[in-house]
């Protein structure tokens, strides 16, 4: 196998893996829609922070309990990720099908910019509202996606040998 194949093929398994993952993220939100907006609604409440032991900070006024914000909160991710999710299932078709990754690059990195949009929408809420306080693995997730983002920007755009 050259070196242009292997390229090819390692960055098609990256779109169709991508691609997959947030087509999973859409349909897992869809299907658990009050499971989720429960989630959203907590970190937003910051109740994780009034758990005993409660932990009493100047951050608890931030405190957002109304269900309305936390449902707008809820559907903006769902909407950015349905973005990445159809800008990566048409990166990866034309990165599989056409064979390069020229045609499929502007698809791609929409997918990534809502992919980034998404997780920095999580990840600056979370900071907001506390949640490296008690919910650290939940902080650490959205760390790992962005920095998965900004890797498959490199694998995507960079000019290889």
């Amino acid at each position: 196998m050259d070196l242009h194949t292997s390229l090819w093929l390692f960055q098609a398994v990256q779109a169709l893996g991508l691609s997959l993952w947030l087509c999973i993220a859409v349909l897992n939100n869809l299907q658990a829609f009050r499971a989720s907006l429960g989630a959203v609604g907590a970190t937003m409440a910051m109740a994780p922070l009034r758990q005993p032991p409660a932990i009493d900070l100047p951050l608890l006024s931030r405190a957002v309990h109304a269900p309305a914000a936390h449902r707008i909160a809820l559907v903006l991710v769902l909407v950015l990720q349905v973005v990445a999710a159809a800008a990566a299932l048409v990166g990866a078709y034309s990165l599989v099908i056409g064979g390069a990754i020229e045609p499929a690059r502007p698809w791609l990195n929409l997918a990534l910019s809502a992919f980034l949009g998404f997780t920095f929408a999580m990840l600056l809420g979370g900071l907001w509202f506390g949640y490296w306080i008690r919910q650290e693995g939940l902080q650490l997730t959205h760390l790992v996606l962005v920095l998965w983002a900004l890797l498959a920007f490199v694998l995507f755009n960079v000019q290889w040998a």
